[in-house]
């Protein structure tokens, strides 16, 4: 006789076409409790009814269990439902979106800087038996696997990627958190990256750096408006020199102007016929 040993058995998540579990044959003990189940409701009736009916809300869903294993019909809910005494058991889940904060990691960028970084997370359960039978404490179990992902996602990014290139970031997130939650029965909706801390010397070199930088703007500007101001007064004064006349009007001017203001001396220039003449000399 030839002794072969047998493969050890693969344990897999529940999917989701094989999340509710037929509940007909719970056996001769299962039919046992079933009837002392029933009698104590009829001889307690109406005061059983207290704990055999229950309410679920239109943004939650009941999830029964008999005797172990999950009733047929799936989650029930919104409404007025009934459960049998001492062999049902109810898990409520919530299935409006949920937000919770990552705290902030400290996170070594690929360039080797140290930065802290946190985010916040919103999602939402699908299918109420997959969150309760394939994970324990899903929204904890996200939680971590969120903080988990933020320092995996921001190692591969240089510094500068982090601080500017938040909206990808947070899209590869969301993405790699959706997939890993789909057998959980959860949808993350949205990632958003909140806020990036970096030490406080890395934070005075860079304020250094845009602070020479736009001094060096400002010097640039300054002197391409003193050029553009010295080739305009150029041609200004090519024009005023072809026409005297012009050159006379444009002393007047001045002289209006100073006369306008409040001021008590008053200079007159000479006629521009007497300064020529001593031009020509």
């Amino acid at each position: 006789m030839v002794l072969t040993q047998s493969e050890p058995t693969e344990i897999t998540p529940m999917k989701r076409e094989d999340n509710v579990e037929r509940d007909g044959d719970i056996g001769t003990c299962g039919y046992l409790l079933w009837g002392l189940s029933s009698f104590i409701l009829v001889i307690f009736f109406p005061f059983s009814l207290c704990y055999a009916i229950r309410v679920v809300q239109e943004y939650e869903r009941a999830i029964l269990f008999r005797l172990g294993r999950v009733v047929q019909g799936g989650p029930k809910g919104p409404g007025l439902f009934f459960i049998w005494p001492f062999i049902d058991t109810m898990e409520k889940v919530d299935l409006r979106t949920v937000s919770f904060d990552v705290p902030p990691q400290e996170i070594l960028t690929k360039d080797s800087v140290t930065v802290a970084v946190d985010a916040v997370v919103y999602f939402r359960i699908f299918d109420p038996v997959m969150s309760i039978c394939n994970v324990h404490n899903a929204q904890r179990s996200t939680q971590l696997l969120a903080a988990t992902t933020l320092r995996n996602v921001l190692g591969t990014r240089a510094m500068s990627e982090v601080l500017s290139d938040r909206e990808n970031i947070s899209q590869e997130m969301q993405r790699i958190l959706d997939e890993s939650t789909d057998p959980w029965g959860m949808k993350v909706e949205r990632v958003e990256v909140k806020d990036v801390k970096l030490p406080v010397q890395l934070q005075r070199a860079m304020a250094a750096e845009a602070e020479a930088g736009r001094e060096a703007r400002a010097k640039v500007i300054a002197a391409e408006g003193e050029q553009k101001a010295s080739r305009a007064l150029k041609e200004a004064a090519d024009v005023l020199s072809e026409s005297p006349a012009a050159l006379q009007l444009r002393y007047l001017q001045t002289l209006q102007t100073v006369s306008s203001e409040k001021n008590s001396t008053i200079i007159f220039p000479l006629p521009i016929d007497i300064l020529s003449s001593f031009l020509k000399k």
